[in-house]
């Protein structure tokens, strides 16, 4: 499956501004953690990429290995481009704890993203992370409110660089 090219700096067309209202309130929020998120990952298999419930956003298929059952796990995550690197963050929606995928990629760096090869790691300088960080947020302002959400109990969002092998 294709990985398409995503420029986080492109300005959004109406539509896609309209679904980031739309995802950013409490409905939204509930969609993505609970219809959005369990079913993409088989939607995006067996359409190639072309349907997902997320709308808009642009999403892709992570392969990793389990931290701890060592077995392959997918899931649908939102991502874009800096030069050659894939950007992802694991903001789990805002919840409490980091996503699953996250651990994994720290137990086992190797993973394929729409089946291209890649090679992950957590971006850890500061002014890197906010450079990042700050593109995320063009690429979905919701993750501003999730860093808020996530703030107040503690837990710092991470952001991770994906190389391509």
């Amino acid at each position: 499956m294709e990985l398409r090219r995503v420029d986080p700096t492109q300005p959004h067309g109406p539509l896609r501004r309209a679904w980031h209202r739309v995802a950013r309130t409490r409905f939204g929020r509930w969609y993505g953690i609970h219809v959005a998120a369990p079913v993409d990952s088989a939607l995006l298999r067996r359409t190639g990429g072309r349907v997902r419930l997320v709308g808009a956003l642009p999403t892709a298929t992570l392969a990793t290995t389990g931290a701890k059952s060592g077995q392959r796990r997918e899931n649908p995550v939102v991502y874009f481009h800096d030069g050659d690197d894939v950007v992802l963050v694991a903001s789990s929606f805002g919840r409490d704890k980091h996503p699953g995928w996250y651990h994994n990629l720290r137990a086992h760096p190797e993973a394929t993203l729409n089946d291209q090869p890649f090679l992950a790691r957590e971006v850890t300088d500061p002014d890197e992370y906010e450079r990042l960080f700050g593109l995320a947020v063009r690429v979905y302002a919701g993750y501003a409110d999730y860093r808020e959400r996530t703030a107040a109990i503690g837990r710092r969002i991470p952001v991770l660089r994906l190389t391509p092998r």
